[in-house]
């Protein structure tokens, strides 16, 4: 009885692998004949087999699979084919297969990349995002693509994606650092990325180019830090968004983009001393951004140090001198200086003499904040700058620019 047993097992084994080598057959010649969905379903019938399948036809199976999916340009799922076949052969200790899906992969890279690179194109950035990340599982080497996922993420609004591809990248020790090969072509006198050293190399060699150099990329490691900072910012996490950029500032302590983003985050969370802290810090590293001055002018004001807001919003204008709203916010701030004189002339109704001398010194405000209105209106018009303009020329008894301000507020009103 146990003879016949044995036998009857024995019998499934050879009729079980008869099959498996009967849909691997059907696939490959499919295959060839670039007949994708009969390939697959073959592939398909083969898998309901694989658990018992001959080791020695599972890479080929994997690989006839990818195959299979690729040519159907299911890229997800070729992709796990060949992530099988290689894990399967590193298993095995043969590699034939693998070698063979090397070009295949490396033309599924490129065909993903077009598809990625359109989709971002197109603003189907939800899309793009499992695109990108794709690509770099086909080619590891390739970490580029780990960034291009996050920022598609973050741009398709998917920010615990964009978090998660962010983190990846700051695991694998991603810089986004690389090296340019340049060189100068000689028709057209134009220096050109010739995108690798020995690309370059032979431009020279056949004399096609000259004047070879190399530059490196800049380091995205600041703006990584500073994207998670936004997320977690966004998500309600202000503790960890400090403290990725703090992490990130001792190693790049002078970073402009690291320190305002900590400035930014400040600002939001309402602390204003230590956002005008991290202001003064960034002039350091960039004493010629008219931003960084102005907004050290609205922290000044919004503290009430209206003469160091003054000083901020001159240095601003001194740096851009076309920069309304820094003119009209140092209009604003001489202005301030009417409300005491106006508790004083509540205080003096019945003192004529000291109600007119106070009337003096409102005029003089006005006086002196007139120029710095008139450049506001000059390059950022609005109906909040026409109508001081004609509340004050009217105060100054100017009756040519009152008429001409209050006809032009009307005609405002009426748009």
């Amino acid at each position: 009885m146990k003879t016949k047993v044995l036998a009857f097992v024995l019998g499934l084994v050879t009729i079980t692998t008869f099959a498996q080598k009967n849909e691997l057959k059907t696939a490959e010649k499919a295959i060839k004949k670039q007949d994708y969905a009969t390939a697959i379903t073959a592939v398909t019938a083969a898998e309901s087999l694989l658990a018992n399948m001959d080791d020695k036809f599972k890479a080929k199976f994997y690989f006839l699979k990818a195959q299979a999916y690729f040519g159907k340009k299911d890229f997800q799922t070729a992709a796990d084919a060949f992530d099988a076949l290689i894990a399967e052969e590193k298993k095995s200790g043969k590699k034939k297969y693998s070698v063979e899906a090397k070009p295949i992969q490396n033309q599924m890279v490129q065909e993903v990349y077009k598809k990625a690179a359109s989709l971002y194109k197109a603003k189907d950035y939800k899309n793009a995002v499992e695109n990108f990340y794709l690509i770099y599982r086909l080619s590891p080497l390739d970490t580029i693509f780990v960034y291009n996922a996050a920022i598609s993420a973050s741009l398709a609004k998917d920010y615990d994606t964009s978090l998660k591809y962010y983190k990846e990248l700051q695991s694998i020790g991603y810089t986004g650092i690389s090296t340019l090969y340049f060189a100068t072509n000689k028709e057209t006198g134009i220096k050109e990325n010739l995108g690798s050293k020995d690309g370059r190399d032979i431009a020279i060699k056949i004399g096609t180019h000259k004047d070879p150099v190399q530059e490196q990329t800049e380091s995205k490691t600041g703006n990584i830090i500073k994207n998670m900072a936004y997320i977690l910012k966004d998500q309600g996490k202000n503790d960890e968004a400090l403290k990725a950029i703090e992490e990130a500032r001792k190693t790049y302590p002078n970073d402009l983009n690291l320190i305002l983003t900590q400035g930014d985050i400040y600002f939001k969370l309402g602390e204003t001393e230590k956002f005008g802290e991290i202001m003064k810090q960034a002039i350091k590293e960039d004493p010629t951004n008219h931003l960084l001055f102005f907004n050290l002018g609205v922290i000044s004001a919004d503290q009430k140090k209206n003469e160091e807001a003054k000083e901020y919003y001159k240095k601003a204008i001194e740096l851009k001198p076309d920069y309304g709203d820094a003119y009209m916010n140092l209009a604003v701030v001489i202005l301030d200086e009417e409300k005491a004189i106006v508790e004083q002339m509540n205080k003096n109704l019945s003192d004529f003499d000291a109600y007119d001398a106070l009337i003096l010194k409102q005029k003089d405000v006005y006086k002196r904040a007139l120029p710095y209105l008139e450049k506001a209106d000059e390059f950022g018009r609005s109906m909040n700058t026409v109508q001081t303009l004609m509340n004050i020329y009217g105060t100054l008894s100017m009756t040519e620019k009152t008429k001409e301000f209050t006809d032009l507020y009307r005609k405002l009103k009426e748009q």
